[in-house]
């Protein structure tokens, strides 16, 4: 390897050593890249190494994160480029764009935003064409010194156009882009408390209240996540799966020309294709999103019968059903990460689904909580006699009215909600359990080599050329947030006081770096929000606005870590330098964040009364923040539903039993290892546990979970182990072209026709898109 720089500058833009760079042109002989960045000419990429993630003719079968380092993500770094005036513009304004758009669409009736595949076609497009229009510096270099000699001082305008336009648009330069894209809406914990506080609360949000809350809700995860990056990052197996056809896409892009490799035509033409077939199960013939033939044959079935095959075979709408055997042919619903998922997160998420789909049956039909006669799937508070309880009677101006509360009564919530939310308790009793007993030791041994600078993952070691972003800026990052979010806790109104802050935090904090660890290797996290205003609602009983401050800052630190630590190894995968992810992630963050506030503060200013309206109308809408504020509510009536001896006490004892749960389990797997192949250490209890209850409280349409698990199933299960190649080379490229065609549909048609940029405009009523009746044709009972 080439002899590493002298670094003297102390600076986030200061890279080091890196390979030759590979442009649009042999004649890019840019030495120096804007903001500080080197590049050093050495010998070719093949003279240094071979590295088998290159070789497309390897049929070494992936199966677990060591083989996705070592066998599908390539080593090769060009040298190019990443921080520069064209990335940071670029992505400024596409962070501005995307954090705008997707606010405006919290308020409308039809909901969307933007996918990350999405906006790298985007920026892809407006890197190439800035590289394009503008004059090359590099190119005006070369002439100048062809005329004039080596030595001759460049004139300003060369200096400018190398500043603006130094080379062709570069592969980190796009990623830092999307980057900037994708970290802007980290950020928007915070507008919905502000949202739902303007809307339905007599309390004034200052500016004090609004930047401090903004930069502390948003970068507090972020601090801790960097002081957690060698177990949560720098291990070979955390993968972070999602973001592989990310890599894959942008790779694509830069290193290849579409007339030269095959596997970047079937992106194109997945693309296209794609954009093509959306239109028809998201506009024609929404029936194609919930294919039951039980409910085709039951159409006509009326009474008793109608509503259990509803119950059980029905899924197009929410609350509709379970789904069982109902299938989806939307992409915009399966989506690629349906296939990216290791086949351990397969096989737990199947043994949790069958539970469930057994579970919530018996739970509903067995009268369990005493829940037989209010819906079968519901998450509203209902009257003890199954009537929707009057939040709005309980609490005067955001306050328990313990009078009405004794009129009232206490709620009712379905015993499949129930369930839901005792097994998402299983799920982090669990994942507590699991990180200590089962990956400990191993997090112990990584960080002692780390210590004594022995990488266990090759990508990490080779991101030893660049400057690492020291643990201290991620502490002071995080000393900054807690002491802005305590000025906000103590002299602004938020109904949040200090020590429940703290317990915000402290809770946060636990279950971050557990639900981050199984984030990296399985590929899914642990719905901890629920838990949050659990807690927020013992600690401070009937105070609905506190409970969606403490949610803010406790749920945003799990989310904030998951996310951004995601971003971490996507730049360790593309060789973006450490103090250039820090900047740009901090930096898209808090611009996104900003932007939301600003486009909020205009639409609640404007549209106030519309908003108010349970209906809105055709173009606006607040049910989204109503539903927060609902929530908020009722969770703040938790110390009267889930404490000892009251009707819901089973739900916090969930994190006790999922704790048993896997402590047995471990037990267990150091006697036996293996059941036939299956590694007993595989299987995952927070994993089957969260499948178990999803249903009864996370699920939407509950008619795409047979497709999802299908196409799991097939591309993981036999396209991977069977068909290595095409796995490696075309799978990941082309599901990434068909989640970007997906999302761009999506955003067309909500313009266009489904309310998002003026009146809906349905598509007539035919068989394949009625109008009345669930989109399956399941038999709908009338109440």
């Amino acid at each position: 390897m080439a002899e590493k720089l002298d670094k003297k500058e102390d600076d986030i833009y200061a890279d080091v050593e890196v390979l030759p760079p590979v442009s649009d042109d042999a004649d890019d002989s840019s030495k120096d890249s804007n903001l500080g960045e080197k590049v050093t000419p050495v010998r070719s990429r093949d003279e240094l190494f071979y590295d088998p993630a290159d070789d497309d003719s390897d049929d070494h079968i992936i199966r677990t994160g060591e083989d996705v380092s070592n066998y599908l993500m390539s080593l090769r770094d060009d040298g190019d480029p990443s921080l520069t005036v064209r990335s940071f513009i670029i992505g400024t304004i596409m962070a501005v764009f995307s954090s705008a758009v997707s606010q405006i669409y919290a308020f409308k009736p039809a909901g969307g935003g933007f996918s990350t595949s999405f906006m790298i076609m985007i920026i892809w497009f407006l890197g190439r064409g800035w590289a394009f229009l503008v004059p090359r510096g590099d190119k005006l270099e070369k002439k100048w010194r062809e005329k004039h000699g080596e030595e001759a001082p460049l004139p300003w305008w060369v200096k400018l156009f190398k500043f603006l336009n130094p080379r062709p648009f570069g592969l980190k330069e796009h990623a830092v882009a999307t980057l900037f894209a994708s970290s802007s809406s980290n950020g928007t914990a915070s507008i919905t408390v502000f949202t739902v506080q303007d809307l339905f609360y007599d309390l004034p949000i200052s500016a004090t209240t609004v930047v401090l809350s903004t930069l502390s809700i948003g970068l507090f995860g972020y601090g801790l996540t960097g002081l957690l990056r060698p177990m949560t990052v720098w291990h070979p197996e955390a993968v972070y799966w999602s973001n592989l056809p990310l890599v894959k896409i942008l790779q694509g892009l830069h290193w290849h020309k579409v007339r030269d490799s095959k596997p970047l035509r079937w992106f194109w033409y997945g693309l296209a294709g794609m954009s093509v077939y959306e239109v028809f199960p998201m506009y024609v013939i929404p029936w194609l999103n919930s294919i039951s033939i039980p409910c085709l044959a039951s159409m006509n079935v009326t009474g008793e019968k109608a509503q259990i095959l509803t119950n059980v075979f029905g899924g197009a709408l929410s609350n509709e059903g379970m789904g069982l055997l109902n299938f989806s042919l939307d992409w915009q619903y399966i989506g690629s990460g349906s296939l990216v998922m290791p086949m351990k997160y397969q096989v737990n998420c199947l043994i949790g689904l069958l539970i469930c789909y057994v579970s919530i049956t018996a739970v509903y039909y067995g009268n369990a909580w005493d829940g037989r006669h209010l819906p079968f799937m519901s998450s509203l508070l209902r009257t003890q006699d199954g009537k929707p309880y009057k939040t709005a009677k309980v609490f005067v101006n955001g306050l328990l009215d313990k009078e009405k509360l004794a009129e009232y009564g206490l709620p009712k919530v379905a015993s499949t909600y129930v369930w839901g939310m005792f097994c998402g308790n299983i799920a982090i009793g669990a994942l507590f359990a699991h990180c200590i007993l089962f990956w400990g030791p191993d997090i112990v041994a990584v960080i002692k080599n780390l210590r004594v600078g022995k990488y266990d993952d090759r990508h990490h070691a080779a991101m030893a050329k660049y400057r690492e972003a020291p643990w201290w800026w991620y502490a002071s990052l995080l000393t900054f947030s807690f002491v802005i979010g305590m000025i906000v806790v103590t002299t602004q109104d938020v109904t949040l006081n200090a020590w429940t802050y703290i317990v915000a935090l402290l809770l946060g904090i636990a279950i971050a770096p557990l639900s981050t660890l199984l984030f990296s290797r399985f590929g899914n996290g642990i719905a901890t929000n629920t838990l949050m205003k659990m807690v927020a609602g013992a600690c401070m009983p009937g105070r609905p606005l506190a409970n969606l401050y403490f949610s803010a800052w406790s749920h945003s630190v799990i989310a904030q870590s998951l996310n951004l630590a995601s971003d971490l190894k996507m730049g360790e995968y593309l060789k973006i330098p450490p103090r250039v992810m820090f900047a740009t992630q901090v930096y898209g963050t808090v611009t996104g964040a900003f932007v939301s506030y600003g486009v909020m503060r205009a639409v609640v200013d404007s549209k106030r009364d519309i908003l108010l309206d349970p209906n809105g109308n055709y173009a606006w809408s607040g049910q989204g923040y109503q539903s927060s504020n609902n929530q908020a509510t009722t969770w703040a009536l938790s110390h009267y539903l889930y404490s000892a001896g009251k009707p819901y006490f089973l739900v916090p004892l969930g994190l006790v039993v999922g704790f048993a749960i896997c402590v047995v389990h471990w037990l267990i797997s150091r006697k036996v290892k293996k059941i036939g192949s299956w590694d007993f250490h595989d299987f995952n209890v927070a994993t089957i546990a969260m499948n178990a209850g999803w249903i009864g409280y996370q699920a939407t349409q509950t008619s795409t979970i047979t497709s999802g698990i299908i196409a799991g199933f097939f591309a993981q299960g036999w396209l991977r182990t069977h068909r290595p190649r095409i796995f490696k080379r075309y799978m990941f490229l082309v599901t990434a072209g068909w989640d970007g065609a997906a999302t761009l549909v999506l955003f067309i048609l909500s313009f266009a026709v489904l309310g998002a940029g003026g009146p809906m405009i349905n598509f007539p009523d035919w068989w394949g898109n009625p109008q009345s009746g669930y989109p399956d044709h399941c038999p709908k009972v009338s109440p």
